[in-house]
This record gives C-alpha cells, sequence and structure tokens, in this order.
C-alpha cells in the first residue's frame, strides 16, 4: 500500500537518502528541509513536493503544518528527522536554546498541530534520536535550557536526543490506544553535515576529522532503520514506544532517564508549555 509519508530534514543526510529509498518502493514523500536550494534540489530529483522550513523559528514550524494539512488528509508516517548540534549556545527568536528548539520542541510541536490528521490516518511517528542521548543527556525539568546547569554543545544535544526518546514514549502511551504508533532510533554514527555547527567537543571533532570520517557509516546505512520502521508493520522487529538501534529494540545502551514514566509526562507537558499549545 502506497503511503503518504512527511521526512523533515529531508535536504541532506540520512533524511534525503531515506526520501529516495522510500519514492523508489512506491511510496508518495514529502520531503521538508532548512535550505531553499538543497530541498529544491533532493525534490526535483525525485518529482516529489517539498517545503521549507526553519525549525530554529517555531512560526515556520506553525506555518508548515498549516501547509500539510492543507495538502494531506491522510498523513502516513511522520518523520522527525530534523536536527543538528550548534558550537554555541544561542536563543532563538521565540527565545529558546537552539539545539533543544531545532532538535525536540519544533518536532513536538509539528507533531501536536498535525495531531488529529496523524489519529485519523493511524500514522507512524518516527523520531530520529541519537546514542549522544546515552552518553551526554541528563534532563532537569526545572532546567531544560541548561540555563543554571553547565552548557557544552554535546550536553545540549544529549539532552535533545533523550528527549526524543522520552516523547516518543509519552507519545504512545497517550495515543496508542487509538491507533497511532511511535519509535524512535539511534542512526548510527553517520557521515553526515549534521555537526558542522559544532567546532569543538567530542562530536565536532569526530565528524571533523578526514581519517575517523573513513570508519563512520553513509547516510544510506542511517536511512534504512528509518526506512524500515515507516514501511514495516510493528511487532516483528520494531515496537511501538520503544527505541531502536541496529535494526532491533534498544536495552543496554539507554540512558536510565529513558525509561523514567514520570519524566516523560513532566517533560510532554514542560514542551506544551513552552511552545503555546494545550495538553491532549
Amino acid at each position: 500500500m502506497q503511503k503518504t509519508i512527511v521526512i523533515t530534514g529531508a535536504s541532506d543526510g540520512i533524511g534525503a537518502s531515506a526520501a529516495r529509498s522510500l519514492h523508489e518502493l512506491g511510496h508518495e514523500v514529502v520531503v521538508v528541509g532548512r535550505s531553499p536550494e538543497k530541498t529544491r534540489r533532493v525534490a526535483d530529483a525525485l518529482g516529489v513536493e517539498s517545503h521549507v522550513a526553519d525549525f530554529a523559528r517555531l512560526d515556520d514550524v506553525r506555518e508548515l503544518a498549516e501547509s500539510l494539512r492543507a495538502a494531506h488528509p491522510r498523513i502516513d508516517v511522520l518523520a522527525n528527522n530534523a536536527g543538528g548540534v550548534f558550537g554555541e549556545k544561542r536563543r532563538t527568536v521565540d527565545g529558546h536554546e537552539t539545539t533543544l528548539q531545532v532538535d525536540h520542541l519544533a518536532g513536538w510541536l509539528l507533531t501536536d498541530l498535525l495531531l488529529d490528521v496523524l489519529l485519523a490516518s493511524r500514522a507512524t511517528v518516527v523520531q530520529t534520536s541519537s546514542i549522544a542521548a546515552r552518553l551526554f543527556g541528563h534532563l532537569e525539568l526545572d532546567d531544560l535550557e541548561r540555563d543554571r546547569r553547565r552548557w557544552t554543545p554535546n550536553a545540549a544535544y544529549g539532552d535533545a536526543k533523550l528527549a526524543n526518546q522520552l516523547v516518543t514514549r509519552e507519545l504512545h502511551r497517550r495515543h496508542g490506544p487509538e491507533g497511532l504508533r511511535a519509535a524512535s532510533f539511534h542512526p548510527g554514527i553517520i557521515s553526515t553535515g549534521f555537526a558542522t555547527g559544532s567546532k569543538s567537543g567530542p562530536l565536532g571533532l569526530l565528524y571533523k576529522n578526514p581519517v575517523a570520517a573513513r570508519f563512520l557509516g553513509t547516510p544510506e546505512t542511517g536511512a534504512s532503520q528509518l526506512v524500515r520502521l515507516a514501511t514495516e508493520e510493528p511487532g516483528r522487529w520494531w515496537q511501538p514506544g520503544e527505541h531502536h538501534e541496529r535494526h532491533r529494540v534498544a536495552t543496554w545502551s539507554l540512558n536510565a532517564q529513558s525509561r523514567d514514566a514520570e519524566l516523560a509526562r513532566g517533560l510532554w507537558e514542560a514542551t506544551a508549555e513552552r511552545v503555546g499549545r494545550p495538553l491532549r
């Protein structure tokens, strides 16, 4: 069955690779990216619909949701893949720490704005997370943007990727009984440009080191998990509400906080408050 699949962060890397694979499988793919030129290039090569949105601006996310709702009464898969590592602690125009907004708040907002369409479609929501959640992430609900705690690019990224896993669990808890399915995954250490904003720290050094780059995975290998989550029915190799690595449910590699149900509920509520949405 042909599915309508919306992929954010699809102008390059894993998102673009997943868009190509899913298009080849016969699905209707909608690509979303920040760069007009790169997004247009991917969309034109595939002959598919595209949208431009900068997730550092929540108004862009709201406009994107309106456009998607108008064009697609049915959305079978929403892949919240947009994200990055930013080398300086900055605030967006909305007043939020940039990494938290781009990697977590914006995707949550897009999902919530499309929720009725997703529920009616009995859709799957996929979150691109990272092993950085385990390595660097530690969330405190009263200091989500690390205003009081030490901030580093890696810590901010780890926090946001941990948030991806927690909202996946909470989305499943809240709306799984209504037919919505959610999953997060770690694509592997992939050679892409997502860490270009980080000039230092382990992640920045890893992705900029030409020797280390030889041992990184390709966007195609990273995208393969997204493709399977988007196309395969749960219950075989993937489970709703869970985090996945290497094409299976992750266990030992998880941050202990990712299984904290109370933290997941608190994060959901704190996120809704930050982006001005009612709880549902």
